[in-house]
């Protein structure tokens, strides 16, 4: 028996045992923070949406709150003529 090397393994043995024991030990710290992070609530979401720039004009804003009846009439007229004298300025 000239190619049997007794019982023990050769240099390709020992390093898949030293790459398989860096992998478990990696896999189980990245299991350890996954498991943190879950329990903790993880990164949370924003509640409050970003402002998004409007597409109606100030003075359309104002005339759709008037026409849903959240402001009366002297009311609007009084906003309206705000808008527009600061508009001129």
């Amino acid at each position: 028996m000239m190619f049997w090397y007794d019982h023990d393994m050769g240099g390709w043995g020992y390093a898949g045992m030293a790459i398989g024991m860096v992998l478990f030990w990696i896999l189980i710290i990245v299991g350890i923070v996954a498991l943190v992070r879950f329990t903790s609530g993880g990164p949370q979401q924003r509640s409050v949406p970003a402002p998004r720039p409007y597409d109606e004009s100030p003075e359309q804003l104002l005339a759709a709150r008037f026409a849903r009846g959240e402001i009366d009439e002297h009311e609007y007229q009084q906003r309206l003529t705000v808008l527009r004298a600061n508009l001129r300025q």
